[in-house]
C-alpha cells in the first residue's frame, strides 16, 4: 500500500488517521523504510512514495524549505496526540527523552544539548554568554541572517566590541584562508553559518573550527541550515556551540530548536536565563542569607521552566521518520536535487549569475542566483503568481533570489521555475 491523501482522515477533530506504528508499518508496504538500504537519489518511484507522507497541497510548487520544512503526518499526529493528551490528563513535562535523541541524531552527549524556540534563541544565549570586553573582536560573514547579526550587533552597541566581516570565496580553502587574514591578537570569536541562508554555500565548518582552537579563539555556529541536510557529528566538527533549529531540514514542528554547548565549553559559557531546571535546586529564599544553588551539571543551565511537550514530542517524531528513510539517503536526495537545479541554471550562461559555488564540498540544497536584466523582486512575484514558492534575498544587499529543495521535491517541480526564467530572460 502506498502513501496517499486519500488514506488520511480530514476534520477539525482529528488531523491524521493513522498512529505512527502504523505510519511505519504502512512505509515498509510502500517500501518507505530502508532498514539501513542505500536508495538511489534519483529512484523516482521511490522519492514519489516519500512525497505522499507530506500534506503539500498540489496547486503549489514549494521550493523553499531554506525557510521552513513542511511536516510529515507522523510528526502533525505526533504533536496533535501529545497535546491531546496532556490536555485530557493534565500530565507534566515529557519532554526528557528529546535532548538524548538530538544528541545522538547530531553526534553529541545528552548533557551537551539545550532545548530552544528556534535558532535565533540559541545564537543569543552563546552571543551574551561568551566573555568578552570592549575591543575584542568577533569575525562574521557579509552573508548573516538577521539571527546571527543582531545579537552581535547588539553587543557591539551596549559592550563595545568589534565586528569584522569576510565574504564566503568561490572554494573552502579560500574561504578559509579569508578568515584566517582577518585573525589579530583581539579576536575572541568566530562566529560563522555552517551554510548561509542566503546562497546555501557549505562553509569549511571543521576547518573553521580548528583554526580557532589552534588560535584560542571561541567558535559558535549558527547551524540552522545543518540538521537534518546532512550527516553531524558535532564532536568531530570540534565547535563551542552550534544553534540549530528542528523546522527547516529536520522537517519537524514550528518553534522548536536546540543549541549544542561543548561540556567542557559550558564553565565558559554564562547563562544569563534562569528557571525550573537551570540549577541543581538548591537555592533558598529563605535562609539568611538567600542560598544560592550551582548551575545544572548540563546544557540544562541555558533553559528552564515549562517546556513545549507536544512540541518536542513532534521533535522526537520528526527524528524517527528521517531515520527510517535513513539520513544519508536524504542527504544524498536533497544533494541531488540541488545540483539538478543549479545546472539547470547554469544551461542559462551569462544570463545567470549563480551565487553558489560549483565546488563538490561546498554545495548541497540551496542555490542563490540572480537573472541578469531582470529585478528579483519581479521574479519572485511571477514564481508566486504561478504558485511556486521560492525565496528573495534583500538581506546584506545580495537582492537575489533563492531556491532549496528537500525530499519531497522532484526534478519537475525543478523545471518550473526553469520554465520561467526562459519566459523572462
Amino acid at each position: 500500500m502506498k502513501f496517499n491523501r486519500r488514506n488520511f482522515i480530514r476534520s477539525a477533530s482529528v488531523i491524521a488517521a493513522f498512529t505512527i506504528s502504523e505510519m511505519q508499518a504502512l512505509a515498509a508496504k510502500s517500501q518507505i523504510v530502508t532498514d539501513g538500504k542505500v536508495i538511489d537519489d534519483d529512484d523516482e518511484t521511490y522519492w514519489h512514495n516519500v512525497r505522499q507522507s507530506f500534506p503539500l497541497s498540489k496547486d503549489w510548487t514549494y521550493l523553499n524549505n531554506g525557510t521552513f520544512g513542511p511536516s510529515p503526518f507522523p510528526v502533525i499526529e505526533a504533536i496533535h496526540n501529545a497535546m491531546m493528551d496532556q490536555d485530557r490528563e493534565g500530565n507534566y513535562g515529557g519532554y526528557d527523552s528529546t535532548p538524548g535523541k538530538l544528541a545522538k541524531f547530531v553526534g553529541a552527549n545528552e548533557n551537551e544539548i539545550a532545548l530552544t524556540r528556534n535558532v535565533t534563541e540559541g545564537i543569543n544565549i552563546a552571543c551574551w554568554g561568551v566573555p568578552l570586553q570592549a575591543g575584542d573582536e568577533v569575525i562574521l560573514t557579509t552573508h548573516e541572517h538577521v539571527g546571527n547579526a543582531l545579537p552581535w550587533l547588539n553587543r557591539q552597541k551596549q559592550h563595545g566590541i568589534v565586528i569584522k566581516k569576510y565574504t564566503p570565496a568561490s572554494t573552502a580553502d579560500e574561504t578559509l584562508n579569508r578568515i584566517a587574514s582577518l585573525i589579530t591578537k583581539r579576536t575572541r570569536v568566530i562566529a560563522t553559518p555552517h551554510i548561509p541562508c542566503t546562497q546555501g554555500q557549505v562553509l569549511p565548518v571543521k576547518s573553521i573550527c580548528r583554526l580557532a582552537k589552534d588560535k584560542g579563539i571561541f567558535s559558535l555556529i549558527d547551524g540552522a541550515h545543518g540538521a537534518g541536510m546532512m550527516p553531524l557529528n558535532l564532536h568531530d566538527m570540534g565547535c563551542d556551540t552550534y544553534a540549530t533549529c528542528s523546522h527547516k531540514w529536520m522537517l519537524g514542528p514550528k518553534g522548536t530548536g536546540f543549541l549544542y554547548v561543548r561540556k567542557e565549553f559550558q564553565e565558559t559559557l554564562t547563562p544569563h536565563y534562569g528557571g525550573g531546571g537551570t540549577d541543581n535546586g538548591k537555592w533558598d529564599l529563605m535562609t539568611d542569607p538567600v542560598t544560592v544553588g550551582d548551575y545544572a551539571p548540563s546544557a540544562h543551565r541555558y533553559f528552564g521552566g515549562t517546556q513545549a511537550n507536544a512540541l518536542y514530542t513532534g521533535v522526537n517524531a520528526a527524528i524517527d521518520f528521517i531515520e527510517t528513510i535513513g539520513q544519508a539517503n536524504i542527504h544524498n536526495r536533497i544533494k541531488y536535487l540541488g545540483h539538478y537545479t543549479q545546472n539547470r541554471l547554469l544551461e542559462f550562461g551569462h544570463r545567470i549569475e549563480l551565487l553558489t559555488p560549483t565546488e563538490e564540498r561546498s554545495r548541497c540544497a540551496v542555490n542563490g542566483f540572480r537573472i541578469k536584466g531582470v529585478d528579483y523582486q519581479k521574479f519572485y512575484n511571477l514564481c508566486a503568481e504561478n504558485k511556486i514558492r521560492i525565496r528573495q534575498v534583500p538581506e546584506n544587499g545580495l537582492n537575489c533570489l533563492r531556491v532549496s529543495t528537500h525530499i519531497y521535491n522532484n526534478t519537475s517541480e525543478v523545471d518550473k521555475m526553469i520554465d520561467l526564467i526562459k519566459k523572462s530572460v
